[in-house]
């Protein structure tokens, strides 16, 4: 755990003293992001939350946990803080705290390289694969896609094999991993322009009001350090396209529900 029981009561009590450790909450099937190697977690946001940590001399302890149990645990105290690509949504922001803006995403429509779909309106009576409980299931039902034709599961490799398999005719998921996906699999190509502009964040236990800044000024820190850039080498071979080097707070960012 991130606090001894000792150290909880006295942040329950107003103390400043500020957590040395803090348990993070990951969802490891969001690669380049989140993802287990040979039973280690790894990914963009384990780097990215290791090194704000370190630049505030905190440490982190990471559980790893589904993605539609991340906010419960954050609301429970069970985690202090949790990484997973989450969107900064103006619904989240009634449940957890939001970290500034620390990637620029948006969605995309991924298909097998000889489908006749070439953008988002071309989806309609064609069954979509996404990952369940995220932003792709609102973009999709929000415009007016038919229930019945998304197919959500629990991890977005699933969504993938589904496309790959002929069980769905298009993948709609955050554009860095449909990227990430096509890289490996040149069978497949992303059509049509991106379908959203939304901001990540660390999500953050509104029990922890003292995180936010620590993490803020963390962030803030591995930038100007270059610290930052260099997990989008790592990671995004150089593409830069979701660096967000202004400070955008999450008020200012979060997309509608």
């Amino acid at each position: 755990m991130a606090f001894t029981l000792g150290s909880t009561t006295a942040m329950a009590a107003g103390a400043s003293t500020a957590p040395t450790n803090i348990v993070v909450g990951a969802d490891t099937t969001f690669p380049p992001f989140e993802t287990e190697v040979n039973g280690k977690v790894t990914g963009f946001d384990i780097d990215l939350i290791k090194a704000i940590a370190k630049a505030e001399d905190m440490t982190v302890t990471v559980e790893t946990m589904p993605f539609d149990g991340i906010i419960p645990s954050l609301q429970a105290g069970r985690i202090d803080a949790a990484v997973a690509g989450i969107t900064i949504k103006t619904g989240r922001l009634k449940s957890v705290d939001f970290s500034d803006a620390y990637y620029k995403s948006g969605l995309s429509v991924l298909v097998k390289n000889d489908s006749k779909i070439t953008n988002f309106a071309g989806l309609k009576g064609h069954v979509v694969a996404t990952k369940q409980a995220t932003s792709s299931v609102d973009y999709m039902t929000s415009h007016g896609f038919n229930p019945s034709y998304i197919k959500q599961f629990q991890d977005i490799d699933s969504a993938y094999e589904a496309l790959e398999t002929g069980g769905a005719d298009a993948v709609v998921f955050d554009n860095p991993v449909n990227v990430n996906f096509k890289t490996s699999h040149p069978n497949v190509k992303i059509v049509g322009p991106l379908l959203t502009g939304e901001y990540y964040g660390v999500a953050i236990s509104k029990s922890k009001p003292q995180l936010v800044a620590k993490i803020n000024a963390g962030l803030a820190k591995i930038k100007k350090n270059g610290e930052y850039h260099q997990l989008f080498v790592k990671y995004f071979g150089g593409d830069v396209s979701g660096q967000v080097m202004a400070v955008m707070k999450p008020a200012a960012v979060a997309v509608a529900d």
